[in-house]
């Protein structure tokens, strides 16, 4: 080691700002540790205000049960708390604070004034905490002013006062959601930016935070709980209309505590898959509340991971109970639009288009797997094509084309395809194509645009779904170890589920498995199915309908085919008939609008 650059120990002010950087990195943090210590206090009403975005000040003012003389003459020094007092504390926290870290770290990088009963704390780096009388109050009011005035490196890295002012204000509604039993006010350089006044209802609390408006109505509050009263949840979920691009809205609270866990986020998209379209997230909010002794939060300086003992079956409820909500739900809001026009399109006469006005390949989109077109070909028969090993890839695809033409001239020769009247069975007329991508539709006075491929996908996932799982068995099994004890009740608990699905799993003892049989249409690798069962914790009927969503979506007919007239019919008829009219990744079927509604488009009475 260099003579220049020896091993010495720091000075105590440098070593407290450092540990007070872990803690307070800017404003908002210390919005986040006074809510916390008034919060814990017992106050129901609490106001926050920012001056400069809480680079210049940031009050806090609660109505708790204030501090003695005596705590705060030790209030701001290093690891000073109420919250614990042994080491066996920290594994039962039911306070939001603990680390007695606060206080003291904000005393490093700013000027921290206490007010509380009838005494006044002044502490600071260039200062010596003095504790004196003033006027009473009621409560607590902490204020802290000028951030890192003592600390320059740290203090140009801050943002702009208005974006630090956004930052704070997201970390108080972020404390003030699970409490919404309690008031709470925000404030920036004077003005009410929030208020959210005492409520009985977390959803309300959640609406009310959000400033959801007329949306408000698109929220939902899933429930549930561990059968040994272990834990328990509750889920706000948005509709799939307010959708988002990316995961950025869904947040986890556990014991009040906002953190980051990736396996509960999961678990929410796993309940979301098939309802939200293309790739959108949900906007969520899960609040568990689990007892202290299943988590412990003292892994992080600023509370923000946690460490669980076991989240399988919390995993498996959230993802389940979401995914019956929505399947559950999904046909109610489709059968709402109806009446409700609940989409709401615009239309012209160019979005129009008569069956005539392209001619392309035809394309039987209902058939059976063997069924015969009305060409006489079979499924069997384009199968063969792509399963010739002895023709290269150019030659598999003009193979195809040809295919597609023969069996389009057997079709014209057979359904001659004019603009004559609508053709109809029982209920349902169709009309004709638009846009290579929709058939258009009338039923019971109701207009219907019908996504060709959505639908076809839907039938087929509903086919594969409902056919009996047909496991392959592995000639060389897939052999893995696991973890833990609770790795191999996990395990046991949903092998059924999973054999059902067409995967057979042994346990062969000591935390050794192996898969004997893969579902007939998995076509993963090994690691990826371990990976799903153990470190995802899918579901057995999620890995199916993975598999078969993915099957129905290559085999389904593809925008720009053009259907007979008798296929086309059919096809209406089915879309209309579903069940749950989505497609197996979220997209509705179809989508409807009412005599009523298109007379009041375009000014008719």
């Amino acid at each position: 080691m260099s003579l220049q650059h020896r091993i010495k120990v720091l000075s105590p002010e440098v070593a407290r700002k450092i540990a007070a950087g872990e803690v307070i990195d800017r404003p908002n943090a210390i919005i986040r540790e006074l809510m916390d210590n008034a919060i814990d206090s017992g106050a129901d009403s609490i106001t926050v205000e920012v001056t400069d975005g809480g680079i210049e000040k940031i009050r806090v003012v609660d109505n708790g049960s204030g501090m003695t003389k005596e705590d705060l003459e030790i209030a701001s020094t290093p690891h000073a708390t109420s919250k614990i007092s042994t080491e066996q504390d920290l594994l039962n926290l039911s306070t939001l604070g603990f680390r007695g870290e606060a206080l003291s770290s904000i005393a490093a990088v700013s000027n921290l004034t206490i007010c509380s009963g009838s005494w006044q704390l002044e502490a600071g780096v260039a200062k010596k905490n003095t504790v004196t009388e003033c006027t009473p109050v009621n409560g607590t009011i902490v204020r802290s002013e000028n951030l890192f005035e003592n600390f320059p490196a740290r203090r140009i890295f801050l943002k702009k006062p208005a974006t630090e002012a956004k930052m704070c204000l997201n970390t108080f509604i972020e404390k003030a959601l699970p409490f919404f039993e309690r008031d709470f006010r925000f404030y920036s350089d004077g003005e009410l930016k929030l208020a959210l006044p005492k409520t009985s209802d977390l959803q309300k609390r959640f609406t009310d935070a959000f400033s959801c408006g007329t949306k408000k109505d698109l929220f939902y509050t899933i429930e549930n709980a561990a059968s040994d009263k272990s834990w328990s949840y509750k889920l706000i979920i948005g509709d799939p209309d307010i959708s988002r691009p990316d995961r950025k809205e869904i947040s986890i609270f556990v014991n009040n505590r906002k953190i980051n866990e990736y396996s509960l986020v999961q678990a929410i998209e796993y309940g979301c898959q098939g309802f939200f379209p293309n790739g959108t997230h949900p906007v969520a909010c899960l609040f568990v509340t689990m007892d202290p002794s299943l988590v412990d939060f003292n892994i992080h300086p600023a509370k923000r991971e946690a460490r669980f003992k076991d989240t399988a079956e919390l995993h498996h409820s959230v993802s389940s109970s979401t995914q019956n909500f929505f399947k559950n739900n999904a046909v109610k809001s489709l059968n709402t639009s109806r009446d409700s026009s609940y989409y709401e399109n615009s239309f012209s006469s160019d979005f129009f288009e008569s069956s005539v006005a392209m001619k392309k390949p035809s394309y039987s989109a209902v058939q059976g797997r063997e069924s015969r077109s009305s060409s006489g070909s079979t499924s069997s028969d384009m199968r063969s094509i792509f399963m010739d090993k002895t023709k290269t890839t150019k030659e598999i695809n003009e193979s195809y084309i040809n295919h597609l033409a023969s069996e389009a001239t057997a079709l014209a020769a057979e359904d001659s395809i004019t603009n004559s009247a609508p053709s109809s069975q029982g209920t349902v007329k169709y009309y004709g194509t638009a846009l290579g991508v929709f058939l258009i539709a009338e039923k019971d006075d109701t207009l219907y645009l019908i996504d060709q491929h959505a639908a076809h996908e839907r039938i087929l996932y509903n086919k594969i779904i409902s056919s009996e799982s047909m496991p392959q068995k592995l000639l060389v099994p897939y052999e893995f170890e696991t973890e833990s004890a609770s790795d191999d009740s996990y395990l046991e608990s949903v092998a059924d589920s999973l054999s059902s699905a067409g995967f057979l799993i042994e346990n062969c003892g000591n935390g050794k498995w192996q898969i004997n049989a893969v579902h007939e249409r998995w076509s993963g690798s090994e690691d990826e199915l371990v990976k799903a069962i153990m470190d995802d914790k899918v579901a057995p009927d999620k890995i199916l309908n993975h598999i078969a969503a993915t099957t129905a979506c290559k085999a389904a007919i593809k925008d720009g085919y053009y259907l007979d007239d008798k296929t086309a019919l059919e096809l209406c008829e089915k879309a209309l008939s579903l069940p749950d009219p989505h497609c197996p990744h979220g997209r509705p079927v179809w989508t409807a609008i009412t005599r009523e509604k298109l007379f009041e488009l375009v000014k008719r009475t």
